[in-house]
């Protein structure tokens, strides 16, 4: 399992899970809401999720550091200013606002239970090594940060 770890871009993991939450919606129709304004929803909670993703990498190159997450040891600086104060993960946050956005628009329940597979794959194969290696190479600096900010929000 360990093989899967940093291996597959956050975006693509995005990409996939919108993906097959679409399929969901396709083949559960029975399980489909109505609700007024869902599109106004989708459009401010995927918005949302887009600005918070942006500030997170905006704060990484204003830093120098690297925003591809597959290569955490390349990661020159710790950034924990800005949107880094609220969550130790923002770009993924905010993803996961683009797949509610998303599950919004689709207007099926059934969309929604994809969203606990997203932030479980996040944490095991993407999150945990990147923890790890910010761990050993920011030490104690790292370890305080992660105990005042949370992984998500």
């Amino acid at each position: 399992m360990d093989r899967l770890e940093l291996k597959i871009p956050p975006v693509a993991q995005v990409v996939i899970i919108a993906g097959f939450m679409w399929i969901l919606a396709v083949l559960l129709p029975p399980l489909g809401i109505t609700l007024s304004a869902s599109a106004l929803v989708a459009l401010f909670l995927a918005s949302t999720g887009v600005a918070f993703a942006l500030l997170g990498v905006w704060e990484f190159r204003s830093a120098g550091t690297t925003v591809d997450p597959r290569a955490p040891d390349q990661s020159a600086n710790l950034v924990t200013s800005g949107v880094y104060r609220i969550s130790r993960n923002p770009m993924y946050v905010g993803f996961m606002l683009l797949l509610i956005g998303w599950g919004v628009f689709l207007g099926n329940i059934a969309s929604f239970l994809l969203l606990p597979v997203f932030v479980m794959y996040m944490n095991r194969f993407q999150i945990a090594p990147e923890e790890r290696y910010m761990r050993e190479k920011f030490g104690e600096e790292y370890r305080h940060y992660e105990a005042a900010v949370r992984r998500w929000v």
